[in-house]
């Protein structure tokens, strides 16, 4: 997984977020997460991965929010996964705005590739190109601050009929690694509702850790 993140000020994301939230800012700014990486065992509860559906990548943009009772989660601004299953399973039972596409990820040591092409809805409208070359592990005092704020969410908010809704994340800690963007070819932010990103982005990759997402809870 990589996490490639923008400062943005907060008027401009504050309109693409529910009133019901608040929108949550480090160092007096927004930031905006383009994270694309390759979910492996996917399955629900009780029911086996299944080979050829299991394994797919996605990428996501996010924004982070916290809600009336101060819990602190994630709001997506659009997820892109590889498998029709995923996106239309993402939409019917997460009601979260899932979109399929072809994607690829490849890696060849410290380097990922990653691909991304929306087919539907409204194919051929947003993509997203990125080469990440992964470098050193951050060091125990690196993990607090910025990269804590960015990357450990334990919840994930959307609407459901209408109503906020969070789901519980579990996972352990993400072992983070420096990382670098070599080249990045995207239209997501854009298509989300954002104006490009300007300046350079803070990078961070990662091996991945196992993860499990709940239900709904009002």
């Amino acid at each position: 997984m990589t996490f490639i993140h923008w400062r943005y000020p907060p008027d401009l994301v504050r309109r693409l977020v529910p009133a019901c939230l608040t929108l949550e800012t480090y160092d007096g700014a927004a930031w905006v997460g383009l994270t694309p990486f390759l979910m492996e065992g996917v399955r629900v509860p009780g029911v086996p991965a299944l080979p050829g559906l299991s394994t797919f990548p996605e990428t996501n943009v996010r924004t982070y929010v916290r809600d009336g009772r101060g819990r602190s989660g994630i709001w997506f601004l659009s997820l892109d996964a590889g498998r029709l299953v995923a996106a239309l399973g993402g939409r019917a039972g997460y009601w979260l705005p899932y979109f399929w596409s072809d994607m690829s990820v490849r890696s060849d040591g410290a380097h990922t590739r990653y691909r991304c092409r929306r087919l539907w809805p409204r194919g051929g409208e947003a993509w997203c190109d990125a080469d990440v070359t992964a470098g050193l592990p951050l060091e125990p005092g690196e993990r607090d601050g910025i990269a804590s704020f960015l990357t450990a969410r334990f919840l994930l908010f959307t609407r459901v009929a209408g109503r906020l809704a969070g789901a519980p994340v579990e996972h352990p800690p993400w072992p983070l690694r420096r990382a670098r963007l070599t080249d990045l070819d995207q239209c997501l932010l854009q298509t989300a509702g954002l104006p490009a990103p300007s300046g350079p982005p803070l990078v961070h990759a990662s091996p991945g850790v196992p993860v499990r997402v709940g239900m709904w809870r009002w």
